[in-house]
């Protein structure tokens, strides 16, 4: 059990996968633009108890449309905002991501709201750390907003940023395996293992 919703991303093998099923994260991402269909369906059929998210990065409506029929997901994580009106009649929730460094973001957020399930706020900006102004702007927006952080949540931080903000979950990032059933994954392990409740 962990101590708030957790997503991963870009899961794209089944050691991955079944470990963070296994530790109680509640959703999965797996892009829908990368990951063979094949090997996707193949990995689901070994997963139970947790939400699917399929991810992409297309800003063609038809293909979104073409690939959540294909691949079924629970959820649908987008990164162009202007294709959430059009994309609600598929009648799946829908995760926004959103670029903290770029974006007006409170703008959309004020925009948005009420028509998706969860902001995912990631950083384009290879060198963006979580320091105090960055804190409490996202402080500030996770009071008002349902936002899942994807960027700078480590294992030596994850707490403090839940106890620091009003944060609705923490996203991670699967790793490539080095082979079947070896993936570098510490980074991921160790963090989760911080984040288990003591309950």
């Amino acid at each position: 059990m962990l101590k708030t919703t957790v997503k991963v991303s870009n899961l794209n093998n089944l050691s991955d996968a079944r470990y963070c099923a296994g530790m109680g994260v509640e959703m999965l991402g797996f892009s829908m633009d990368e990951l063979d269909f094949e090997k996707f369906k193949e990995m689901r059929g070994w997963l139970a108890g947790v939400q699917i998210v399929g991810e992409t990065d297309s800003q063609d409506v038809k293909k979104i449309i073409e690939l959540n029929e294909q691949y079924q997901p629970d959820l649908i994580q987008i990164s162009d905002e202007t294709l959430v009106a059009e994309l609600q009649r598929i009648g799946k929730p829908i995760i926004m991501k959103v670029d903290f460094a770029t974006a007006n973001l409170p703008a959309l957020f004020q925009t948005l709201k009420g028509n998706v399930e969860y902001f995912l706020l990631e950083n384009s900006d290879d060198f963006g750390v979580i320091d105090n102004d960055v804190l409490s702007q996202i402080d500030a927006w996770s009071f008002q907003y349902p936002i899942i952080l994807g960027f700078g949540v480590k294992e030596s931080n994850a707490n403090d940023l839940l106890e620091q903000t009003q944060l609705s979950g923490l996203a991670l990032t699967g790793g490539n395996e080095i082979r079947p059933g070896f993936g570098d994954f510490d980074e991921l392990m160790n963090t989760l293992e911080a984040l288990e409740s003591d309950d």
